[in-house]
């Protein structure tokens, strides 16, 4: 096994991933990017449809993946695929495997960018029998967008959000016909446009408050059994099913370094400069929040890359988890302050967590990221179980307001986010509790 050294290893070259290294890499610092599949990109590389970057520019999910890729490579970032990171030999250091063999690999900074995946069929306990024709979103996609095989000729599609949408559209690319969307939640999360779109143009029934309790056939799936809010049960023919959403951060490597997880998330805790309880180790993307858009994703990927630049500069300021620490000597509400004595000239001298524990109270479900201090900038995204009609935030610390916002024209609904901007840090007591967001 070979081994060496790099600045910067990022893991997982998908849009988080790909602008974190193309960020990083125009400052100079050598930046080595792993990828486990054949080709950068992504989930975008197998979403044909459009709605990837921005206005007027807007590209398909391929087009967008390449775009990345390129600007990463043009930067001077070293982009490797099929090399899967395995495991952990020290603080900083991955053991990898790929078509060169095994490697070990230490680096100054990690960035673990591995995003999200869909819950299969078994983990959501759904019986019956195991045939052929079941399908997540993403192995469908790829099966019809990038391999062109063929799937059947009826499906129907578990989820009702715009993930689902996007399967739908994956089913009819394939020349199958789409018998339902199906969805447990009392109405159709995803925008109303795309539901009345699926109704109106498609012909494609969306069946709220109904739940998938059986998988029939063998060999090949012949069709599913659903059961109705009242009490009622159908059989719904079909050679095919795509569970779709129900996200969960691929967050193996995190747990396998014995990193903090946020048990809202389920991904790595971080703070608001995307550190993780490891020092010099960093998130950014859909690994800590499963699952948002691939613009996010970006945001945040370019977002972490001025920390990890710091960290690898000084030891990114004062540990703010000292109550008399003041805000980072570079931070932009004190841009002409002295360097602090307490910054240490080794990084590694640092420990982990800065801020205080930033909590979503139901029926919120999840925020991040989820630690804060006064310095924090980045805006915080939340996800609610239920749907929410005109809330209005609170954040609060030990009883103590701190901010309230009112989003007069949204109505917030599961699998949607709301974000809270960031502009109350400056509020909080870095020795003070947990900091709780409630919703009214």
């Amino acid at each position: 096994m070979t081994s060496r050294q790099v600045d910067v290893l990022v893991v997982g070259a998908g849009p988080a991933g790909l602008a974190t290294a193309a960020r990083l890499a125009r400052t100079g610092v050598r930046v080595e990017v792993l990828e486990r599949e054949q080709s950068p990109g992504g989930v975008p590389r197998h979403c044909a449809h459009r709605g990837f970057g921005s206005r007027p520019h807007v590209l398909t999910g391929p087009a967008h993946a390449r775009l990345l890729a390129e600007s990463a490579e043009r930067a001077g970032a070293d982009v490797r695929t099929g090399v899967t990171a395995l495991d952990w030999a020290g603080p900083r250091t991955l053991t990898t495997v790929g078509p060169q063999g095994a490697e070990t690999l230490v680096a100054r900074a990690v960035v673990l960018a591995t995003g999200a995946r869909e819950r299969p069929r078994a983990a959501r306990l759904v019986p019956g029998t195991r045939p052929a024709g079941v399908y997540t979103t993403g192995e469908l996609q790829q099966a019809v967008h990038l391999y062109g095989q063929r799937i059947g000729t009826r499906a129907v599609i578990v989820g009702a959000e715009d993930v689902s949408h996007a399967a739908a559209d994956a089913v009819r690319a394939a020349g199958a016909e789409v018998v339902a969307l199906v969805t447990e939640l009392p109405r159709a999360p995803a925008a109303p446009v795309r539901t009345v779109t699926a109704r109106l143009r498609h012909r494609t029934p969306v069946l709220t408050g109904t739940t998938v309790t059986e998988l029939l056939g063998r060999g090949r799936l012949s069709g599913v059994r659903v059961r109705h809010r009242d009490g009622r049960t159908a059989t719904l023919r079909c050679d095919t099913v795509v569970f779709t959403g129900d996200f969960v951060p691929d967050h193996e490597l995190a747990r396998r370094g014995a990193l903090t997880l946020d048990p809202g998330t389920r991904g790595p805790a971080v703070d608001g400069a995307l550190r993780t309880s490891r020092p010099g180790v960093f998130a950014a993307g859909s690994v800590l929040h499963a699952v948002e858009s691939a613009a996010t994703a970006a945001r945040e990927g370019a977002y972490v890359a001025t920390a990890v630049h710091d960290w690898l500069t000084d030891g990114t300021g004062p540990d703010r988890t000292d109550p008399k620490a003041r805000a980072d000597p570079r931070d932009p509400a004190d841009p002409k302050a002295p360097a602090d004595p307490r910054v240490p000239a080794d990084p590694t001298d640092r420990y982990w967590p800065t801020g205080v524990p930033l909590v979503a109270d139901p029926p919120l479900l999840r925020i991040a990221p989820n630690r804060v201090a006064p310095a924090d900038r980045l805006p915080y995204l939340l996800r609610t179980a239920v749907p929410l009609t005109r809330p209005v935030l609170h954040v609060t610390q030990d009883g103590r307001p701190l901010h309230r916002e009112r989003f007069p024209l949204t109505t917030a609904v599961p699998h949607r986010p709301l974000t809270l901007t960031a502009r109350w840090t400056h509020r909080v007591d870095p020795g003070g509790g947990p900091v709780h967001v409630t919703v009214t």
